[in-house]
């Protein structure tokens, strides 16, 4: 499908997507409809391994259009940011942002909702909103389970502005890498997910999912049930036993 705000691209069971709203990527009502479109269209693809989203350009993504907060339109853009969100939480394969310059606002929490961030060096971070008279929506739930309460409130209530490093160290960016390197380590990574069976993908981020809440008892007869239910009845999972007996690489089913 031909988008105006984003490109998409498709290789070994990986899909990109590139924010291409010059000059820093802003969130609009129309991209984020495009969003939402593409992570349903993709919700449906069971041979799917992961999502990677990135920004042409010099950001990732600097926010949320803040014409798209005047009274006539904000209903309806809150009611397409809430959206977005749930067709990211609802996707069962890993979100990978791969940042680079500005990660500011709306596009911060696009950032935080995937699974994994990688970032440059170079990268910004931060929650400015509160600057404009604002608060982060999605981050107001997010930020507290990732960084905890009293960073989540000092991510919200200042504004401030935090490097790659410094949100490495807080939890909310996995690795930190050179320009010159970045795209080098976002292959290593990918590499990594594309030899695994999408089955088995989805199986592995349902069970982190599924558990987050949950008392610790609970959380580990759920996984247990996942894992001898489901998990050991799939052929995939047959399958890699034999491939690990007999010393060869995995033929992967999906089933």
């Amino acid at each position: 499908m031909a988008y105006e705000f984003i490109k998409t691209s498709r290789d070994e069971g990986i899909v990109r997507i590139i924010f291409n709203r010059p000059k820093h990527n802003m969130l609009n009502i129309p991209m984020m409809k495009e969003l939402c479109t593409e992570f349903d269209a993709l919700s449906k693809d069971a041979e799917l391994k992961g999502i990677v989203l990135s920004g042409e350009g010099p950001s990732f993504c600097a926010g949320v259009d803040v014409g798209d907060h005047k009274p006539d339109v904000v209903e309806e853009m809150i009611e397409v940011f809430n959206r977005m969100f749930i067709t990211i939480h609802d996707l069962e394969v890993p979100l990978i942002a791969a940042v680079h310059g500005a990660c500011l606002g709306g596009g911060m929490e696009v950032a935080i909702a995937c699974d994994i961030i990688l970032a440059t060096r170079s990268a910004i971070f931060g929650q400015p909103e509160i600057k404009l008279a604002f608060f982060p929506p999605y981050a107001a739930i997010r930020l507290p389970r990732l960084v905890g309460v009293a960073k989540a409130m000092e991510i919200c209530l200042t504004g401030k502005r935090y490097s790659a490093e410094e949100a490495c160290r807080l939890g909310l960016v996995s690795h930190v890498v050179d320009e010159d390197k970045f795209n080098e380590a976002l292959d290593a990574l990918l590499g990594e997910i594309k030899t695994s069976s999408p089955l088995i993908i989805r199986l592995n981020k349902r069970a982190i999912k599924e558990n987050l809440d949950r008392d610790f008892l609970t959380a580990l007869r759920n996984v247990g049930d996942l894992f001898l239910h489901t998990l050991m009845k799939t052929e995939d999972t047959q399958e890699g036993i034999r491939s690990y007996f007999e010393k060869r690489k995995p033929q992967w089913k999906n089933r």
